[in-house]
């Protein structure tokens, strides 16, 4: 059985300023999902599954799934903030979904096999998806997750602070620990974060999840459990989130899986800032330019 591509898209992009998901970036107006769609697809996914807001649909639909139609199977489920268990309620003040953990629930009814999930915003690179394709059809089990790992150095912004999972990784390359440390940056040569306003820094070789998962299908039963905790603990905070990589480290905590930390074997690019952008179109473009992708991907 071939494995699910799960892309999370339903996040609005604030400081980027508007729906990067759908930006043209390629040299033939590509979005950044074409082109992990793209690669996914030649790595051996069968099906690709959309989340996205019900409020933007029509436009997904129109600019993204239609060039699709023919070349791969393509589902669309939907993260909107009303989606929660019976019994419980929307805070007045809170205006967006419960997180990426909340997002990935969505789609507990149309994925039945393993499953890989990325983010719709970051290019990932060929050689993750063939990583994790092969991790998925011989090696992902109920009790064994993976996530592609990548350097530090290769995921940070030169035009602002970025949030990273940092990962620690036993001997035998399976996650131990993932703190989400924010206002990462490049400064005066040295990688740092700030905490308790003091400077901490970072080894840039330390793998980092950029939130590119595989997972068994089993893991909807756990987040469906998860949330309901999580809900009773923090349904009254607007602003609380329901991650993934949260999810997961309960999970290890409890004994229930380990995480293999795949090697990503590729360099990680995205759009976190306006200011990304024409760098990020070059890279795209130097690629095309390279042989590694066509100049018109379909």
């Amino acid at each position: 059985m071939k494995p699910t591509l799960l892309i999370l898209a339903a996040g609005m992009g604030s400081r980027y300023g508007g729906l990067k998901q759908l930006d043209h970036l390629g040299t033939s107006g590509e979005t950044i999902m074409d082109y992990s769609v793209f690669d996914a697809v030649r790595a051996g996914f069968g099906k690709v599954v959309f989340v996205i807001r019900r409020s933007f649909e029509n436009e997904f639909r129109d600019m993204f799934i239609k060039k699709l139609e023919g070349k791969v199977a393509v589902e669309l489920v939907y993260q909107d903030l009303e989606n929660i268990p019976a019994g419980f309620s929307i805070p007045a003040e809170r205006t967006k979904p419960w997180g990426t953990g909340h997002a990935i629930l969505m789609a507990k009814d149309v994925i039945n096999e393993p499953f890989a999930v990325i983010n719709a915003d970051d290019f990932y690179g060929a050689g993750a998806f063939e990583v994790m394709a092969k991790y998925l059809t011989n090696g992902v089990k109920d009790t064994e997750y993976a996530m592609n790992g990548y350097q530090l150095s290769k995921t940070l912004s030169e035009f602002g602070t970025v949030a990273r999972g940092i990962c620690s990784v036993d001997a035998d390359g399976f996650l131990t620990d993932i703190k989400e440390r924010t206002s990462i940056e490049r400064k005066n040569g040295r990688i740092i974060f700030t905490e308790n306003d003091k400077e901490v820094e970072l080894d840039e070789n330390v793998p980092v999840s950029m939130n590119f998962w595989g997972f068994a299908p089993n893991l909807f039963k756990h987040l469906e459990e998860k949330f309901v905790t999580f809900l009773k603990a923090n349904a009254s905070n607007p602003k609380s989130e329901f991650y993934i990589p949260f999810v997961v480290d309960d999970l290890m905590k409890e004994g229930k899986v380990k995480t293999k930390v795949l090697p990503a074997n590729a360099t990680w690019f995205g759009v976190t800032y306006k200011e990304d952008r024409p760098a990020t179109v070059a890279k795209i473009a130097e690629l095309v330019k390279q042989g590694l992708y066509p100049e018109k991907l379909w």
